[in-house]
């Protein structure tokens, strides 16, 4: 820890509210792997579901709790629509969580998966 000045009991419990709101989301398998995804880049939905293997239903529920808890933002592009990572501090846990838990990963994406290149229309 850095020197701060002293830490209440009340922001302590403020930050680990906080703290606790983030690692349940990353608490579930499938969303962890789509932020993992996402932190390389946006991503439309068939791009996620392709290259993560998650079927459209379950990678739609999980999306909406990403989105619903201002994690994930939006863009559309016609018909499809894009994702990415809207709180720089998930990328940063993010990468902390590629380098304790994928040490044999290093230079290649944070959950192993490719990249596909183009968003099939939705």
């Amino acid at each position: 820890m850095t020197e701060t000045a002293e830490l209440t009991p009340e922001l302590m419990r403020s930050g680990a509210g906080q703290a606790v709101t983030v690692l349940k989301l990353l608490a579930n398998e499938d969303r962890l792997l789509l932020l993992c995804h996402l932190a390389q880049g946006e991503s439309c939905v068939s791009d996620l579901a392709a290259a993560l293997g998650i079927r459209q239903p379950s990678l739609s529920q999980q999306l909406a709790i990403l989105r619903s808890e201002n994690v994930v933002s939006t863009r559309r592009d016609g018909k499809r629509i894009f994702y990415s990572i809207a709180q720089p501090e998930i990328l940063q846990l993010l990468q902390l969580l590629h380098t304790l838990y994928c040490p044999n990963l290093q230079g290649s994406n944070a959950n192993g998966a490719t990249p596909v290149q183009g968003c099939a229309a939705a």
